[in-house]
């Protein structure tokens, strides 16, 4: 039985489906309403699925999808990307802009979602790539590094639309917003599939490449993945740019969601969560060995901790008070003195286990 609890607790995940675990049992206590889920219909009467549950998923998709780059980035850099909301303002922003053109309020899009799309991720993995640059080869740690475009990023923003809030209506076209909403027939929200896909495509690519593998080494130990023939800055500038391609991804879904951007408002915050998030996936925030899947259900652990505070009227002011904690508990937990001591205090427990037990035998 102590054998089988040890390899419980050891495994990474074990943190992120206990808190999952935790929220859940708190929820179902104070109100078990809170995973009732309902079938209704929308203004276009289509069939939907309702519900905090459903808000979970579908909000903690994009976190989700967030939390595969930054958890590359963390590992192989041994640093945080905090110009992921910036940066997906512009990833938006480039989307809008290409599809109205220089008209905010068109009657027709100028041309089609996925040439948006593709321009959209070109130019996220660009701003990327100059993060990782500056990271790989400049040697600046990766939060000031990031702190450029997380200061600039949304006035790039709202510069590619010269400060106007595009909008495409639903008269322009109906199915702009299917994906951030919902596509007509299927009650699951869209970002539920596309987290779902990018999920899927991550794992195939750390399965049959060797992305993992290199990445840790260079997170571990950049010299001497180098003396195994390794490019260290590539492998730290190739993380950024996944997350760059993770970055217009969000980007397409909240524009898509809201049909319109607000510069300033937009992803908010959320590279706070995306950082919790691998974080809580018990993933090392100094880089080296990581678990994707951590993160992931990390992330959705996140997104149920929101909407759990929200339910109980937590203030939006007051949510990043509520996530520092955590994220203050995470680390300090983590940290390798705490991990030292708590060891040596659980094996002179299981030493003086061991003798009172030796002794009422005898």
């Amino acid at each position: 039985m102590k054998s089988f609890l040890k390899k419980l607790t050891s495994n990474q995940i074990f943190i992120p489906c206990a808190a999952l675990l935790l929220l859940a049992l708190f929820n179902l206590i104070a109100d078990p309403s809170f995973f009732k889920v309902t079938l209704d219909h929308n203004s276009n009467g289509d069939p939907v699925l309702n519900g905090f549950l459903i808000t979970i998923l579908d909000n903690g998709s994009e976190l989700a999808i967030l939390a595969i780059g930054m958890t590359l980035v963390t590992a192989a850099s041994g640093g945080q990307d905090i110009s992921v909301g910036a940066g997906i303002a512009i990833a938006g922003s480039v989307i809008l802009r290409v599809l109205c053109g220089s008209n905010p309020r068109p009657d027709s899009l100028q041309t089609s979602l996925i040439v948006a799309f593709i321009i959209a991720i070109l130019v996220s993995m660009a701003f990327s790539a100059f993060n990782g640059i500056l990271v790989a080869y400049f040697k600046i740690q990766p939060m000031v590094a990031t702190l450029i475009l997380f200061t600039a990023g949304r006035s790039i923003a709202a510069w590619i639309n010269k400060n106007q809030l595009p909008i495409i209506s639903t008269s322009c076209d109906k199915t702009f917003g299917y994906w951030g909403t919902y596509i007509p027939g299927i009650p699951i929200p869209t970002p539920v599939f596309i987290a779902a896909i990018s999920v899927i495509i991550i794992m195939l690519v750390l399965k049959f490449t060797n992305l993992k593998l290199y990445t840790q080494a260079v997170g571990i130990n950049p010299k001497s993945s180098r003396l195994n023939g390794l490019n260290p800055e590539l492998i730290k500038v190739i993380a950024f740019v996944i997350l760059g391609i993770c970055v217009a991804i969000c980007g397409l879904i909240k524009v898509s969601r809201f049909q319109t951007i607000n510069y300033s408002v937009v992803a908010k915050d959320i590279e706070m969560d995306a950082i919790l998030a691998v974080a809580l996936g018990g993933n090392a925030l100094s880089g080296g060995k990581f678990n994707m899947w951590g993160s992931i259900i990390g992330a959705y652990v996140i997104q149920f901790l929101t909407t759990t505070l929200y339910k109980f009227n937590v203030s939006a002011d007051a949510l990043p008070a509520y996530k520092a904690v955590v994220v203050i508990m995470l680390v300090v937990t983590s940290a390798p003195v705490v991990r030292e001591k708590l060891s040596k205090i659980f094996k002179k427990k299981a030493k003086a286990a061991s003798k009172s037990e030796g002794g009422a035998a005898a």
